[in-house]
Protein backbone atom coordinates (compact mmCIF):
# COMPACT_ATOMS: atom_id res chain seq x y z
CA UNK A 1 0.00 0.00 0.00
CA UNK A 2 1.66 3.43 -1.08
CA UNK A 3 3.00 5.80 1.68
CA UNK A 4 0.98 8.73 -0.08
CA UNK A 5 -2.16 10.22 0.80
CA UNK A 6 -1.52 12.98 -1.84
CA UNK A 7 -0.97 13.01 -5.23
CA UNK A 8 -0.94 16.59 -7.23
CA UNK A 9 -0.50 16.20 -10.70
CA UNK A 10 0.35 19.75 -13.00
CA UNK A 11 0.23 19.53 -16.61
CA UNK A 12 3.10 22.09 -17.88
CA UNK A 13 2.69 23.76 -21.43
CA UNK A 14 4.98 26.73 -22.56
CA UNK A 15 5.62 27.78 -18.80
CA UNK A 16 7.27 30.84 -17.34
CA UNK A 17 10.52 30.71 -16.91
CA UNK A 18 9.93 30.72 -13.02
CA UNK A 19 7.76 27.51 -13.26
CA UNK A 20 10.38 25.18 -11.21
CA UNK A 21 10.81 27.54 -8.39
CA UNK A 22 7.12 28.03 -7.85
CA UNK A 23 5.89 24.81 -8.06
CA UNK A 24 8.65 23.98 -5.20
CA UNK A 25 7.42 26.40 -3.33
CA UNK A 26 4.02 25.58 -3.41
CA UNK A 27 5.02 22.61 -2.67
CA UNK A 28 7.14 23.68 0.56
CA UNK A 29 3.57 25.23 1.32
CA UNK A 30 1.57 22.20 1.45
CA UNK A 31 3.89 20.66 3.67
CA UNK A 32 4.03 23.20 5.92
CA UNK A 33 0.25 23.24 6.30
CA UNK A 34 -0.17 19.36 5.75
CA UNK A 35 2.71 18.03 8.24
CA UNK A 36 1.24 14.89 8.74
CA UNK A 37 0.82 13.93 4.48
CA UNK A 38 3.25 12.55 2.19
CA UNK A 39 2.33 14.64 -1.04
CA UNK A 40 3.62 13.13 -4.23
CA UNK A 41 4.51 16.06 -7.40
CA UNK A 42 3.85 14.83 -10.86
CA UNK A 43 4.39 17.05 -13.39
CA UNK A 44 3.76 16.27 -17.44
CA UNK A 45 5.08 18.30 -20.49
CA UNK A 46 2.50 18.33 -23.00
CA UNK A 47 4.89 19.28 -25.95
CA UNK A 48 5.96 22.60 -24.53
CA UNK A 49 7.53 24.82 -27.41
CA UNK A 50 10.37 25.57 -25.22
CA UNK A 51 12.87 23.62 -23.25
CA UNK A 52 11.86 22.41 -20.27
CA UNK A 53 13.95 19.58 -19.98
CA UNK A 54 16.22 21.05 -17.34
CA UNK A 55 13.70 20.78 -14.87
CA UNK A 56 13.58 17.60 -14.46
CA UNK A 57 17.09 17.48 -12.73
CA UNK A 58 15.14 19.87 -10.07
CA UNK A 59 12.10 18.19 -9.13
CA UNK A 60 13.89 14.87 -9.04
CA UNK A 61 15.61 15.71 -6.12
CA UNK A 62 12.97 14.68 -4.33
CA UNK A 63 12.24 11.34 -4.50
CA UNK A 64 8.74 11.75 -4.31
CA UNK A 65 8.56 13.84 -7.61
CA UNK A 66 7.66 12.71 -10.83
CA UNK A 67 8.71 14.55 -14.34
CA UNK A 68 7.07 13.36 -17.86
CA UNK A 69 8.87 14.91 -20.76
CA UNK A 70 6.52 14.59 -24.46
CA UNK A 71 7.83 16.04 -27.47
CA UNK A 72 3.88 16.15 -28.84
CA UNK A 73 1.34 18.47 -27.79
CA UNK A 74 -2.02 16.11 -26.94
CA UNK A 75 -3.95 18.65 -24.71
CA UNK A 76 -4.71 18.76 -21.03
CA UNK A 77 -6.86 16.37 -21.00
CA UNK A 78 -4.95 13.68 -22.57
CA UNK A 79 -1.96 14.92 -20.23
CA UNK A 80 -3.97 15.06 -16.96
CA UNK A 81 -5.24 11.39 -17.66
CA UNK A 82 -1.51 10.34 -17.98
CA UNK A 83 -0.19 12.28 -14.88
CA UNK A 84 -3.82 10.56 -13.16
CA UNK A 85 -2.49 7.09 -13.80
CA UNK A 86 0.79 7.47 -12.50
CA UNK A 87 -0.32 8.91 -9.26
CA UNK A 88 -0.24 6.79 -6.01
CA UNK A 89 -2.02 8.89 -3.47
CA UNK A 90 -5.36 8.39 -1.53
CA UNK A 91 -6.35 11.96 -2.24
CA UNK A 92 -5.46 13.27 -5.81
CA UNK A 93 -5.74 17.24 -6.98
CA UNK A 94 -4.89 18.85 -10.20
CA UNK A 95 -4.72 22.15 -11.39
CA UNK A 96 -1.67 24.11 -14.00
CA UNK A 97 1.70 24.61 -13.39
CA UNK A 98 1.73 27.95 -12.07
CA UNK A 99 -0.77 27.09 -9.44
CA UNK A 100 -3.45 30.15 -9.91
CA UNK A 101 -5.60 29.66 -7.35
CA UNK A 102 -4.69 30.64 -4.00
CA UNK A 103 -3.28 28.50 -1.43
CA UNK A 104 -6.66 28.61 0.54
CA UNK A 105 -8.79 27.57 -2.39
CA UNK A 106 -6.13 24.63 -2.48
CA UNK A 107 -6.38 23.61 0.97
CA UNK A 108 -10.22 23.82 0.55
CA UNK A 109 -10.28 21.58 -2.13
CA UNK A 110 -8.45 19.10 0.00
CA UNK A 111 -10.36 19.64 3.13
CA UNK A 112 -13.60 19.10 0.67
CA UNK A 113 -12.37 15.58 -0.03
CA UNK A 114 -12.79 14.47 3.58
CA UNK A 115 -16.60 13.75 2.86
CA UNK A 116 -17.04 13.86 -0.90
CA UNK A 117 -15.96 12.01 -3.71
CA UNK A 118 -14.90 14.53 -5.97
CA UNK A 119 -14.26 18.40 -5.10
CA UNK A 120 -14.67 20.76 -7.67
CA UNK A 121 -13.50 24.73 -7.50
CA UNK A 122 -16.12 27.38 -8.82
CA UNK A 123 -15.12 30.83 -9.44
CA UNK A 124 -17.04 33.90 -8.72
CA UNK A 125 -17.67 36.80 -10.97
CA UNK A 126 -14.22 38.36 -9.92
CA UNK A 127 -12.86 35.50 -11.84
CA UNK A 128 -13.37 37.19 -15.09
CA UNK A 129 -12.03 40.78 -14.30
CA UNK A 130 -8.79 40.21 -16.22
CA UNK A 131 -9.95 37.65 -18.61
CA UNK A 132 -9.98 38.55 -22.15
CA UNK A 133 -13.40 40.06 -23.88
CA UNK A 134 -13.99 36.55 -26.19
CA UNK A 135 -13.05 34.20 -23.14
CA UNK A 136 -15.63 35.57 -20.95
CA UNK A 137 -18.46 35.41 -23.38
CA UNK A 138 -17.40 31.95 -24.55
CA UNK A 139 -16.73 30.83 -20.72
CA UNK A 140 -20.21 32.13 -20.00
CA UNK A 141 -21.98 31.05 -23.00
CA UNK A 142 -20.98 27.56 -22.02
CA UNK A 143 -22.26 27.66 -18.60
CA UNK A 144 -26.00 29.08 -19.82
CA UNK A 145 -25.25 25.59 -22.19
CA UNK A 146 -24.96 23.56 -19.38
CA UNK A 147 -27.59 25.15 -16.98
CA UNK A 148 -30.19 24.58 -19.85
CA UNK A 149 -29.18 21.32 -21.26
CA UNK A 150 -27.37 19.09 -18.79
CA UNK A 151 -28.18 18.00 -15.08
CA UNK A 152 -24.97 18.31 -13.21
CA UNK A 153 -24.93 20.07 -10.14
CA UNK A 154 -23.28 23.24 -11.11
CA UNK A 155 -22.22 25.20 -14.64
CA UNK A 156 -19.01 25.78 -13.44
CA UNK A 157 -16.74 22.84 -15.03
CA UNK A 158 -14.14 24.36 -16.28
CA UNK A 159 -11.98 25.57 -13.16
CA UNK A 160 -8.81 24.23 -13.51
CA UNK A 161 -8.80 23.71 -9.47
CA UNK A 162 -10.20 19.88 -8.75
CA UNK A 163 -9.60 17.05 -6.58
CA UNK A 164 -11.24 13.31 -5.88
CA UNK A 165 -10.58 9.74 -4.11
CA UNK A 166 -10.05 6.62 -5.58
CA UNK A 167 -14.20 5.97 -6.49
CA UNK A 168 -13.24 9.54 -8.75
CA UNK A 169 -9.85 8.95 -9.95
CA UNK A 170 -11.69 5.61 -11.91
CA UNK A 171 -14.46 7.87 -12.71
CA UNK A 172 -11.69 10.20 -14.81
CA UNK A 173 -9.77 7.62 -15.99
CA UNK A 174 -12.85 7.05 -18.11
CA UNK A 175 -12.94 10.73 -19.57
CA UNK A 176 -12.19 10.27 -23.27
CA UNK A 177 -12.15 14.71 -24.34
CA UNK A 178 -8.09 15.06 -24.93
CA UNK A 179 -8.89 18.89 -24.31
CA UNK A 180 -10.64 21.54 -22.55
CA UNK A 181 -13.83 20.09 -22.07
CA UNK A 182 -12.31 16.71 -20.05
CA UNK A 183 -13.57 19.00 -17.12
CA UNK A 184 -17.17 18.68 -18.24
CA UNK A 185 -16.98 15.37 -19.45
CA UNK A 186 -15.58 14.12 -15.97
CA UNK A 187 -18.58 16.58 -13.87
CA UNK A 188 -21.10 14.80 -15.93
CA UNK A 189 -19.68 10.96 -15.98
CA UNK A 190 -19.19 11.62 -11.93
CA UNK A 191 -22.61 13.13 -11.31
CA UNK A 192 -23.86 10.29 -13.97
CA UNK A 193 -22.46 7.44 -11.37
CA UNK A 194 -23.84 9.03 -8.60
CA UNK A 195 -20.34 10.26 -6.88
CA UNK A 196 -20.50 12.72 -4.19
CA UNK A 197 -19.35 15.90 -5.55
CA UNK A 198 -18.42 19.13 -3.44
CA UNK A 199 -18.51 22.06 -5.11
CA UNK A 200 -15.60 24.25 -3.56
CA UNK A 201 -15.56 28.25 -3.90
CA UNK A 202 -12.18 29.28 -5.18
CA UNK A 203 -9.95 32.42 -5.90
CA UNK A 204 -7.40 33.30 -8.03
CA UNK A 205 -3.93 34.67 -7.12
CA UNK A 206 -3.85 38.12 -7.91
CA UNK A 207 -1.57 39.14 -11.05
CA UNK A 208 -2.77 36.61 -12.64
CA UNK A 209 -3.93 36.97 -16.73
CA UNK A 210 -5.58 34.63 -18.71
CA UNK A 211 -4.76 33.34 -22.80
CA UNK A 212 -6.93 33.94 -25.13
CA UNK A 213 -8.13 30.73 -27.03
CA UNK A 214 -7.30 29.73 -30.61
CA UNK A 215 -10.56 29.45 -32.75
CA UNK A 216 -9.78 25.55 -34.15
CA UNK A 217 -9.96 25.03 -30.33
CA UNK A 218 -13.04 26.45 -29.97
CA UNK A 219 -14.29 24.32 -33.14
CA UNK A 220 -13.31 21.14 -31.70
CA UNK A 221 -14.54 21.76 -28.30
CA UNK A 222 -18.13 22.83 -29.68
CA UNK A 223 -17.94 19.37 -31.35
CA UNK A 224 -17.07 17.98 -27.84
CA UNK A 225 -19.75 18.95 -26.09
CA UNK A 226 -22.27 17.83 -28.78
CA UNK A 227 -21.24 14.37 -27.78
CA UNK A 228 -21.79 15.29 -23.99
CA UNK A 229 -24.93 16.42 -24.93
CA UNK A 230 -25.73 13.29 -27.30
CA UNK A 231 -24.48 11.29 -24.30
CA UNK A 232 -26.92 12.60 -21.95
CA UNK A 233 -30.42 12.44 -24.29
CA UNK A 234 -29.28 8.86 -24.87
CA UNK A 235 -29.03 8.15 -21.50
CA UNK A 236 -32.00 9.80 -19.98
CA UNK A 237 -33.69 8.40 -22.44
CA UNK A 238 -32.78 4.84 -21.42
CA UNK A 239 -33.55 5.40 -18.06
Amino acid sequence: MSNYTLSIVLPCFNPTQQWESNVLEEYRLLKAALPSEQIQLIVINDGSTINVSAASTLLLEKENAVFVQREINYGKGFTLREGVRLAIGDRVIYTDIDFPYTHNSFLAVYNALKQADVAIGVRSEAYYANMPKARVYISKTLRFFIRKFLSIPTDDTQCGLKGFNVKGKDVFLQTKINRYLFDLEFVFLSARKALTIAQVPVELKSGITLSKMRGFILLGEGINFLRILFSSFFSSSNS
